[in-house]
């Protein structure tokens, strides 16, 4: 009988999916690239790595638990992890390829180190402690990072570590994002090289206007109380500047940011021979987004670009200038779906580059000598990332060129100079695989094959895999909405099965995607379960009328949808209808609650995890995109929180949160668990010591999935299981 998977093992070592490479980096002479991996015997535990293109060798060149047995973090990179999603990994996280692909730049433990690939077994520590954000200037003479929030430089010729300003402290920051910036912006860095070397573009944000909020982090031995500068929603943000200054020290040159100070700033960007750069300022209602350049030399501006919306605008990171003509590349949604467009440098639209009922995920590379544009897009499926190409000059933006063959997603890298591209690659029989290709798509190497043979982590599991089936239904109003079914292993069409409606379904999220399953959804098809997974509308990928109807009310056209999926698998012949459960985390925590407060009746049971419930209490730029703030659209926070239907949930509940959750606040939870006690209803709790928003240890992981697990036995599956 095949080996089925168990929690234990889908969270243990080494990683079931394999040695799949992470943060890959094609080196600027397109000799190697670079990789972080986890280890055999602990797969957060990443180590760097190179693969040499020359002679098709790997190498490991940095061991992080040998460099650094004992890693020490400040509480500032810790909070950055966090924003990043990252907190669970340890070891080397990031690095920098010098820029003549000889030497790499990489923190850890709070120092800082510069790896020469002639001498692989010496690191050079450059500075200790507090290093956060590292990085080489373009032209390879400083390097930079930020300590005691302000911008440092250390001249790579002299030794020489100048300190580029000096107000740092307290509620000022300097090169830094502000703390919505890094959670909801993407935007990880506060500051930005000038191609030449010659200055150094950095934000400076002061917190003074941000409420003092405290909060509790639970552990096991002790309680912290937190005071922090926290922007709920309706809140004062940070107040943000943006200047220049030379690497060689100096006065610091101030950008004019307009006069009204309640902006958010999400985006700087050089142009290419360093006399000029662009910066992108967005409104606090978010429906007006700005592309204004800046001549270096006397500080003038010019607005370049300027989008609205009725609703919101959508950040994102297309934006490329030519280096040969006085042009940039520039992405809009202004036909209600994301598009590229070409663009003189005076503001002067030229032609879009693409077009159609499609969505452009991102630019991935402009080759001006080729004149091709990349760019990766769900053109041919929903459910796909694949990679295609446009010319520059072209008058046929309806027709790309597509250049991944292989139906799934592609998540690809380019070179600095675009005459190779890595592919890591999944599909829903192809764990990970990491190659090197042409930009025609012809591969050349393969970094990682990660074959499922015998000697692959899932090879004992593979003969009880179960490939999921695609499908789509239709929502009220007739839009079509994507799911994925995982059947039980071993399935019976003549048998009715219960059912695990697994869900996200917030603004950014897409689940129903052709890739390599999530471990838990196999291990739950493998046990006996459907498992079923909606995108619903609110969700990315689908255009603005999709996603747009949730503008001003959450937790409306989710459940709405999520109810409709639930009617049709009630329709099959293979479902118990009597059997069928809810689980979501973060976002889909939320939705669980607000399905089984409107929907009990259909549910047999739900697992919450991390959920908000009241959005108040969660922060401005992400909250008030989809709601405005609460002064001005209280109705619809009252609506969009889950108490004022809390009366309706009848069906079991399992409520879960991490005690020391600081991107959802344990006290949704806490609010919760009052309201459902004054109202006399019962449910399950778990609430983990020291745990974040995501587990924080292997063990706390395999708790909480172990928890769900058990949940699901007792309350959907039952005893009159099949």
């Amino acid at each position: 009988m095949a080996d089925r998977l168990t929690i234990d093992r889908i969270y243990g070592d080494p990683a079931l999916e394999g040695a799949a490479p992470r943060g890959l980096k094609i080196a600027p002479d397109g000799s190697r690239v670079g990789f972080l991996k986890g280890r055999a015997d602990d797969q957060n535990q990443l180590d760097l790595w190179s693969y040499n293109l020359a002679d098709n060798s790997t190498r490991r060149l940095v061991d992080s638990r040998k460099l650094v047995p004992d890693e020490k973090l400040s509480d500032v990179e810790k909070a950055r992890r966090e924003r990043a999603r990252t907190a669970n990994f340890h070891g080397i996280l990031d690095y920098e390829w010098s820029p003549d692909g000889q030497a790499l730049l990489f923190p850890l433990g709070g120092a800082l180190y510069l790896l020469r690939l002639d001498q692989p077994d010496t690191p050079r520590k450059l500075t200790d402690g507090g290093v956060i954000d590292p990085k080489i200037s373009p032209q390879g003479r400083y390097v930079s990072f930020v300590r005691d929030q302000n911008l440092h430089v250390i001249d790579l010729n002299s030794g020489e570590l100048r300190q580029l300003t000096e107000d740092g402290g307290g509620t000022i920051h300097n090169a830094l994002a502000e703390f919505v910036a890094q959670e909801e912006m993407d935007q990880s860095s506060g500051y930005w090289w000038a191609p030449n070397d010659s200055a150094i573009a950095f934000k400076r944000y002061d917190e003074a206007p941000v409420p003092v909020v405290k909060r509790f982090e639970v552990y096991a031995d002790r309680t912290e109380v937190i005071e922090q500068r926290y922007p709920a929603a309706g809140d004062h943000n940070a107040l943000l500047s943006l200047g220049l200054v030379s690497p060689q020290g100096g006065a610091v040159h101030w950008i004019d940011l307009g006069k009204n100070t309640d902006i958010y700033l999400p985006r700087v960007d050089w142009l290419p021979d360093s006399s000029a750069l662009s910066f992108q300022r967005q409104s606090r209602d978010q429906k007006t987004l700005a592309l204004i350049r800046v001549d270096v030399g006397s500080l003038r501006q010019k607005t370049l670009v300027t989008e609205h919306a009725k609703t919101w605008i959508n950040l994102h990171r297309d934006l490329h200038f030519l280096e040969s003509r006085a042009q940039f590349v520039w992405a809009s949604e202004r036909t209600g779906y994301k598009h590229l467009y070409l663009y003189a440098n005076d503001g002067t639209l030229i032609r879009p580059l693409t077009q159609g009922q499609w969505q452009v995920d991102s630019l991935l590379a402009v080759d001006e000598s080729t004149g091709t544009v990349y760019f990766d897009a769900n053109k041919d499926a929903v459910i796909d990332r694949q990679l295609y190409a446009v010319p520059l000059h072209g008058k046929r933006p309806a027709s790309p060129r597509r250049i991944t063959d292989r139906d799934g997603t592609h998540e690809i890298e380019f070179a600095e100079t675009p005459t190779l591209y890595v592919d890591k690659f999944s599909d829903p029989m192809t764990p990970p695989q990491v190659s090197v290709h042409a930009p025609d798509g012809k591969r050349l190497a393969w970094i990682e094959q990660n074959r499922l043979d015998d000697t692959h982590p899932y090879a004992p599991y593979l003969d009880s895999h179960v490939v999921p089936e695609f499908g789509q239904i239709k929502a009220e109003g007739g839009q079509t909405l994507w799911y994925r079914l995982l059947k039980p292993t071993g399935f019976d069409p003549e048998k009715r099965y219960p059912v695990v409606v697994y869900f996200y379904g917030g603004p950014t999220g897409q689940r129903a995607t052709r890739k390599w399953v999530d471990p838990f959804s196999e291990f739950m098809a493998q046990n006996g379960y459907l498992v079923f997974t909606l995108d619903n509308r609110g969700t990315e990928r689908r255009g603005r009328a999709f996603s747009d109807v949730i503008y001003r009310k959450l937790g409306d056209y989710e459940v709405r949808d999520q109810i409709a999926g639930i009617d049709w698998l009630r329709d099959q012949d293979f479902v118990d209808p009597k059997r069928v459960g809810v689980f979501g985390w973060s976002y889909g925590g939320y939705l669980s609650l607000m399905m089984l407060a409107k929907d009990s009746a259909q549910l047999a049971g739900g697992v919450a995890v991390a959920p908000v419930t009241d959005w108040t209490l969660y922060d401005t730029h992400y909250t008030e995109r989809y709601l405005s703030t609460p002064q001005d659209n209280p109705a619809g926070y009252e609506k969009s929180a889950v108490f004022d239907w809390l009366d309706g949930l009848e069906s079991p509940l399992l409520l879960i949160h991490g005690m020391a959750d600081d991107n959802v606040l344990f006290l949704n939870s806490t609010q919760l668990m009052a309201s459902l006690q004054a109202r006399g209803i019962q449910f399950q709790l778990m609430t983990y010591p020291g745990g974040k928003h995501h587990p924080s240890t292997p063990a706390m992981k395999k708790h909480t999935y172990q928890a769900i697990y058990e949940f699901f036995e007792k309350t959907v599956k039952g005893s009159s299981a099949e």
